[in-house]
């Protein structure tokens, strides 16, 4: 048995070692953890330049961009660079037809030009506390008889609180305070948070730069994207956060980054910053099976079937493209990326993995007589067997029917419902008004119910070939008896009866609102089922999950002593809260005799060029510049344009737009995505496959300059030769 055990830990111990590097790590355990390493592999700057928990530091120019990226202060007056596809939300909802800033691009010459993107922000991260002690204690005082407090959101928000009050942290309007858990609820860290919401675009390039390549470029290697925007924090005079204002003034803000014209070559060290999404790095074998399974099959199959009729209509008329752009873009990029995650994890075998690992934790118990861990582990497999039926349904029901179809953001009626049953005119009248307002907003937001009535069909008959009959939403009972199974038929006619159906129809109902029309109404009924079968999927999954989280938490809590016994750093899953990460540049070999080299240049979108395929048109003026050798002080020392480069540090969703930075904290470019051989990061990190995309700087600069012409904002920024 020891023998087993010693082969066994040796075996994990390799495997962790192996993968030293790896790791999103939390900035405040950085000078503990990290730093020797960060300076043996070329750290130039004391760990104080990158995070200082009272002064000015690299992680004071990073910023958690909108709701699910990350950007860098590159100028003293508040500019932003992020990713193209970062900003792609606010180019789409700013074009139009007569200015299609997502096909010809936009670049403010002057402030003034500089245009308002509603509903976008921009978070600096202020502090970051380690208030674990504190939370322990609150959570041994406070009535908790189901022992669920230390991962309630609401009850972590009442104790970041009681500790700002406590420890007299300023609270303003713009100020968030965000508690979060770490290692399954074993560490607890204080996030203080102040946002900006005037946020203004300064320059976008054409997307046959920004989105170069498109789906079938995305999440692969070699890259040729110019996956970069330009976005301005707006303030008022006092620099505080405020609502749009023509008076509001561009942010002078306390850190911004230095821009390295210098390059890189093989083997460069380099670290990256950002708010890295979700990873599952302490799942069981079980739960990758699952995810395998349910979440990515979906992912797969459902939202394949949903684009092919998007791109048709896209392709067909210049204002449905502008107008699903953002969408269809949203949906494509984690399409593929479930597509590759499964193949990657059959072909590197990472349940074989996980299932050593397991074996590894389950002995160390079972050799202290420690039962802990087994139970942990039986408790999570049983969970899993159980929630499986109710999570293949619920993926369904969000993947065909809740995030593809617009027209289900129909405005709800269930107080006006109420009204009328109650004969309360007063009410009556209160709620038809809001109803108007609300009803407007839909429409403009569903311009095109001829498109939105060919995904419904596509998307009923895919929900219909996954899901059993028995298992369906309810609605399907009125398809099957009143349409005779004719889902088609049913779409028609949500969309020549419903109240939503059309303005025209809307306002025949509100004239003369009945409690009858609402009852009967076909898209109104289509709705509640959804959100019935969401209910009705998330009970199932609740009793299944009752005990998941603190077996979760003994779990993880086995592996991190594991990781600490072998002497190797710790890290906790992501979770959307700012990290850093940091590797080499590395080309790598995804196969047998295939060598990827570690950056790519302009050479290369010409090479790709195919005029007859939208995803593959290079711009007259790119052209024109590549053919003249016309690249000013971004060339390379050989003459060439570089475009784009990989690092082999640990990113995922959510890194998108972070900031690359040499040693000396400069910063050589902008990370975008990751390669289609890593997609399996997210469960298991693999060094020799696993490689971040990132746009290089001097290829950003070239085009901002060169190609469009904006030079003041190259006179905006510091940049070292």
């Amino acid at each position: 048995m020891k023998k087993i055990l010693f082969a066994i830990t040796s075996c994990f111990i390799a495997t962790l070692s192996a993968n030293a590097d790896e790791g999103m790590w939390l900035l405040p355990d950085l000078k503990a953890q990290n730093e020797a390493a960060m300076m043996e592999l070329g750290l130039q700057i004391p760990m104080e330049q990158v995070y200082s928990p009272d002064g000015i530091s690299i992680k004071d120019a990073v910023v958690h961009f909108g709701r699910g990226c990350t950007g860098e202060v590159i100028s003293a007056e508040g500019l932003v660079l992020t990713n193209h596809h970062c900003g792609y939300g606010a180019i789409q909802q700013l074009s139009s037809v007569d200015h299609d800033y997502l096909t010809d691009g936009f670049w403010a010459m002057s402030r003034e030009e500089e245009l308002p993107c509603k509903g976008l922000t921009i978070t600096f991260i202020d502090k970051i506390l380690d208030i674990t002690a504190y939370v322990t204690e609150q959570l041994a005082t406070d009535n908790d008889p189901n022992g669920t407090n230390y991962l309630s959101p609401s009850y972590l928000t009442k104790v970041a609180n009681r500790f700002a009050e406590k420890e007299n942290i300023i609270v303003s309007p713009a100020t968030t305070l965000e508690l979060k858990p770490f290692y399954g609820g074993n560490k607890y860290y204080l996030f203080v948070k102040t946002t900006y919401n005037d946020i203004r675009m300064v320059g976008a390039p054409p997307s046959s730069i920004g989105k170069y390549g498109a789906d079938t470029d995305n999440w692969m290697w070699p890259r040729h994207t110019g996956d970069f925007s330009i976005f301005r924090i707006y303030a008022d005079k006092n620099g505080k956060p405020a609502e749009y204002s023509k008076n509001n003034i561009p942010l002078q803000v306390k850190k911004h980054l230095t821009i390295s014209l210098a390059g890189y070559k093989e083997g460069d060290f380099t670290f990256v910053m950002g708010f890295p999404g979700r990873n599952w790095r302490y799942m069981i074998s079980d739960e990758v099976e699952e995810r395998m399974q349910t979440t990515n099959f979906m992912r797969h199959h459902v939202r394949e079937a949903r684009q092919n009729v998007l791109m048709e209509e896209m392709l067909s008329d210049p204002a449905v493209r502008i107008h699903y752009a953002s969408k269809y873009a949203s949906s494509a990029n984690y399409w593929k990326n479930a597509i590759g995650m499964n193949e990657g994890l059959i072909r590197l075998n990472v349940l074989a993995t996980k299932r050593a690992q397991q074996e590894q934790l389950l002995a160390r118990g079972k050799e202290t007589g420690d039962n802990a861990y087994q139970q942990a582990f039986d408790e999570i497999r049983s969970i899993v067997a159980h929630r499986r039926d109710a999570m293949y349904n619920q993926q369904a029901i969000n993947e065909a029917l809740v995030t593809a179809l617009d027209f289900m953001r129909i405005p709800s009626t269930s107080v006006l419902e109420k009204a009328l049953k109650n004969k309360d005119d007063a009410k009556i009248q209160e709620e038809t008004e809001k109803l108007k307002e609300k009803a407007a907003e839909y429409f403009e937001s569903v311009p095109f119910p001829e498109v939105e009535k060919k995904v419904g069909k596509q998307m009923l008959k895919t929900y219909m070939e996954y899901i059993p009959k028995a298992q369906r939403i309810s609605i399907f009972k009125v398809i099957d008896g009143r349409f005779k199974g004719n889902a088609d038929a049913f779409i028609d006619a949500c969309f020549h009866y419903s109240i939503f159906a059309s303005e025209e129809n809307f306002e025949r109902f509100i004239k003369k609102p009945s409690l009858n029309a609402i009852e009967k109404d076909w898209m109104i009924l289509f709705k509640y089922s959804i959100t019935d079968g969401l209910y009705t999927t998330a009970l199932d999954m609740k009793e299944a999950n009752q005990n998941y989280d603190a077996a979760h938490k003994i779990w993880v809590k086995g592996m991190m002593d594991m990781r600490k016994d072998a002497g190797i750093p710790i890290y906790p899953d992501a979770n959307s809260t700012l990290r850093l990460t940091y590797g080499k540049v590395l080309s790598y070999e995804p196969e047998d005799g295939v060598v990827y080299d570690y950056y790519t240049t302009l050479k290369g979108v010409m090479e790709k060029e195919d005029p007859t395929n939208w995803e593959f048109v290079v711009p007259e003026r790119l052209k024109h510049l590549y053919q003249r050798k016309d690249y000013g002080r971004y060339a390379m020392e050989n003459g060439e344009m570089p475009v784009c480069f990989i690092v082999d540090t640990d990113n995922t969703g959510g890194n998108s737009g972070s900031p690359v930075l040499n040693g000396k904290g400069e910063l050589i470019g902008t990370g975008f995505d990751r390669n289609y051989e890593g997609l399996t990061g997210d469960i298991a990190f693999r060094p020799s496959s696993q490689r971040a995309a990132c746009v290089d700087i001097r290829y950003t600069l070239f085009i901002i300059d060169k190609f469009a012409g904006a030079s003041h904002i190259i006179n905006e920024l510091t940049i070292v030769e």
